[in-house]
């Protein structure tokens, strides 16, 4: 027992503190930096929409007025859209933009392959439709392809503060202050295993078509590029704005979505698992000790508990965790701002451990497709950002509205795959 206790605190001190220190001190010690200067290449937008009728007015808008001096091109590709976004498309009239309409729903991977297939500037750039691009954003992205080892880079996102309750809070501030540091460290050394999926670029080139069905689109394509044997790197002032879930259950809901989907992403992508990997030792120590985390944290608890029959030491460890996630619990449950705020680290911590174990039941168990686990709200209950909705109303122009079968994709991007 006394040996599974130590496996077990081990396992969990190195998932959360010394994995992040260990990269910080690789990224002291031997720094790999970049060159990034100012350039202009052509850049295309592919932003894949599903049910998006209320907010895609404004982001279209949003998207033409970027100041980003050659924007080629902006590909907007309806899934299988059934709230009038296809009919949204049909009447666009700007020139910079393409519209693809997929009858049927299959997921964002089938739609991005889309929106890549059709593009044509050096430079694609993904986004998603809540997100605001701050002035300069895409100018300051795309510099850092000066440097040619570069084939990915992300921005910053910088999310917004709403009525977010304390365990949300947590999540969306301390949490993601820590993730973020830990991805400046990786790009630091090499390359974040990940990237923030509503922004970020590569080189069309280098872009490979995603698996089909596939959730996690933003830590496929930046390993991908990496395996060729380029890097992903992060840049902090090319800023993106976004809001949290506002409630527990929505961000609880979102990260079972992203967890299941690394269960996916080794499925679908087993090569991560291999030297094939030039940053496997990352991908290990950020992505999967988190998937062990929350079996750590039971097997803790049990061997603490079966030596506190002989240990006051062990008894008291025991006591203590339980009364953490006690604390974590009623922190949840009880709606006592004083005591929320107290308790919102344990229960975020609680519900990021409990959202690992539950993303594991999703992958096992989930019939069909898995990105179907993940029920978006409707249209009108998403949040539309202050300063989007400012944006001036301007005439927007012609591109035809394109249709296409699941097939002719699949077979599309085995066209492009050879």
């Amino acid at each position: 027992m006394k040996f599974l206790f130590w496996i077990a605190l081990a396992g969990i001190l190195y998932t959360y503190l010394g994995y992040p220190v260990a990269i910080w001190i690789m990224a002291r010690l031997r720094p790999r930096p970049w060159r990034s200067s100012p350039m202009t290449p052509s850049v295309s937008v592919v932003l894949a929409v599903h049910n998006g009728a209320a907010l895609l007015p404004s982001k279209i808008r949003h998207l033409l007025s970027l100041d980003y001096p050659n924007l080629k091109e902006i590909i907007l590709v309806s899934d299988g859209s059934s709230d009038g976004t296809a009919e949204i498309l049909a009447g666009q009239r700007d020139a910079r933009i393409k519209t693809i309409v997929l009858k049927e729903h299959g997921g964002k991977a089938v739609a991005v392959n889309a929106g890549m297939a059709a593009a044509t500037g050096e430079i694609l750039l993904f986004m998603d439709i809540r997100p605001e691009v701050a002035p300069g954003g895409i100018q300051r992205l795309v510099s850092n392809f000066a440097d040619p080892k570069v084939g990915c880079v992300s921005g910053r996102l910088i999310l917004r503060r709403g009525s977010h309750d304390a365990v949300s809070s947590a999540v969306g501030g301390l949490y993601w202050r820590y993730e973020q540091w830990t991805r400046k460290c990786e790009a630091l050394c090499d390359s974040p295993v990940g990237v923030y999926g509503g922004f970020y670029a590569v080189r069309r080139e280098l872009a490979k078509p995603q698996p089909a069905g596939i959730i996690l689109d933003d830590m496929f394509q930046p390993l991908a590029i990496i395996r060729q044997g380029y890097r992903s790197v992060i840049d902090s002032e090319a800023c993106v704005f976004d809001m949290w879930p506002e409630s527990l259950g929505g961000e609880f809901h979102r990260k079972v979505r992203t967890l299941a989907g690394n269960f996916q992403l080794i499925q679908m992508a087993p090569w991560t698992l291999t030297t094939q990997n030039r940053v496997l030792f990352q991908f290990v120590s950020h992505k999967l000790t988190r998937l062990a985390a929350p079996y750590l944290q039971v097997l803790l608890l049990v061997s603490m508990l079966a030596l506190s029959r002989d240990s006051m030491i062990f008894a008291a460890l025991a006591a203590m965790q339980i009364l953490s996630l006690t604390l974590a619990v009623v922190g949840m449950l009880v709606r006592i701002p004083i005591l929320g705020r107290i308790a919102a680290p344990a229960s975020a911590l609680l519900a990021l451990n409990a959202a690992a174990a539950v993303g594991l039941y999703r992958f096992l168990f989930t019939r069909g497709p898995l990105w179907k686990i993940w029920t978006t709200k409707k249209p009108t209950e998403q949040v539309a950002t202050p300063s989007a909705q400012r944006i001036p109303s301007e005439p927007v122009t012609v591109a035809p509205v394109i249709e296409m079968s699941h097939g002719f994709l699949s077979e599309t991007a085995q066209q492009k795959e050879a």
